[in-house]
């Protein structure tokens, strides 16, 4: 520590690139793990063990195709009741339309609110948890009853000094009244918030938006067997619906909530390939500064190195002190690393999505550690296997 101090200077302008490398690894790591636990939850969002069944098949990444999709049927809503009534696997069936449309409640006024008309069993398949009140009936979606379920962020748009159960909202012109407010989810994939929507009966949403295209049935499976199971089993439904003879390809899309985690799983790998390249890099400019400074630390401590070996220093003592001071140095430079990346971590959050666990920074620590016994190594095996009386007679 006195070798260190006595150039401290010099110690801070060799520990830079190590700071770097580091706050580059934490940085990586925290948004990384901040991606994941995002992902994670956007995925719990859109149901355990479901298909949906659509017009169009999700892009996820190459040539999309959409020539060859946009002349395809609409969905239907009797859909509903055939795949219910004919599958064996499938344990709810679900249809819903969406669209945006402005709400208002008095004189508060909320723009460009998701409006969703759905089934019953809606709540079922996409695994949504009521907060307050509860989700509309068979009876009321059969009947086109003006009721509403309401996300958080419209609550606290429109209700700001009352509560929303059993006042009357208006959209497209009509009076909803409101029967439940969900839980609040957040953003799926941290870009929509899927607070920001009312959920009303898809027969009132049908009177009063129509409903010709773009409808999405969704079917949920007890379990992951029974889902790969049923996948194939609604496949041959929707193909006897449509009529389809053998020899026709599909002309609808079954997507698979799979489909995201892979295209997840290349992004990820992509961006940890180069934050490993960009952070060796760093580390590596970082090693070659605290190699650099332990050769002059051990050209300076010449005579010093040469004494201690006089008067019975062992090789392993000489070696170990050189090496610990190197470690020290660059755990210094971690040391800073880590309070910088904290800093970037709740600035990260502000405009996306970070997260930092002891774990990231124990990893920091380590690797400091390892760079610090690695370029510090020859150095100090050079201090170690110095001769005595060159040395003492160096100065």
């Amino acid at each position: 520590m006195q070798a260190i101090w006595s150039n401290k200077i010099r110690a801070g302008l060799t520990t830079f690139g190590i700071i770097i490398g580091i706050v580059a690894v934490t940085s990586m790591s925290t948004m990384i793990d901040g991606i994941d636990r995002g992902f994670e939850k956007s995925m719990s969002m859109l149901g355990q063990n479901v298909i949906f069944i659509q017009k169009w098949p999700w892009g996820m990444g190459g040539e999309y195709k959409w020539w060859e999709y946009i002349n395809r049927r609409e969905m239907k809503l009797d859909y509903v009741d055939e795949i219910r009534n004919n599958s064996r696997y499938a344990s709810a069936v679900s249809a819903a339309s969406n669209r945006s449309a402005n709400v208002r409640y008095q004189d508060q006024f909320a723009e460009n609110i998701g409006i969703q008309g759905t089934t019953e069993s809606y709540t079922r398949t996409a695994s949504l948890d009521i907060d307050e009140g509860r989700f509309f009936t068979a009876e009321e979606n059969r009947t086109g009853r003006r009721v509403a379920v309401i996300g958080a962020s419209v609550a606290s748009a429109l209700f700001t000094h009352e509560h929303p159960l059993g006042k009357e909202i208006r959209l497209g012109g009509q009076r909803f009244t409101v029967i439940g407010m969900l839980e609040k989810q957040g953003k799926f994939l941290g870009l929509e918030d899927t607070d920001n929507r009312v959920i009303i009966p898809i027969q009132a949403f049908r009177e009063i938006f129509g409903i010709r295209r773009n409808i999405q049935i969704t079917v949920k499976f007890p379990d992951k067997e029974y889902a790969n199971q049923g996948q194939y089993e609604v496949e041959g439904i929707m193909r006897r619906i449509r009529h389809l003879d053998p020899r026709d390809d599909n002309d609808f899309a079954i997507n698979k909530p799979e489909m995201f985690r892979q295209q997840y799983d290349a992004m990820t790998s992509a961006i940890y390939g180069i934050g490993f390249f960009l952070t060796a890099l760093s580390l590596f400019v970082g090693g070659i500064g605290v190699m650099n400074i332990m050769f002059v630390s051990v050209r300076e401590r010449t005579g010093e190195i040469g004494l201690r070996k006089a008067v019975g220093a062992k090789y392993s003592e000489i070696l170990m002190q050189f090496l610990i001071e190197a470690v020290v140095i660059s755990l210094m430079g971690g040391l800073v690393g880590i309070l910088l990346s904290i800093i970037s971590t709740e600035v990260i959050n502000q405009f996306f999505v970070a997260y930092m666990d002891w774990g990231t920074v124990v990893n920091a620590f380590l690797i400091c550690s390892f760079t610090g016994v690695l370029f510090g190594f020859l150095p100090a095996y050079r201090a170690a296997k110095s001769d005595p009386i060159e040395s003492l007679r160096y100065e």
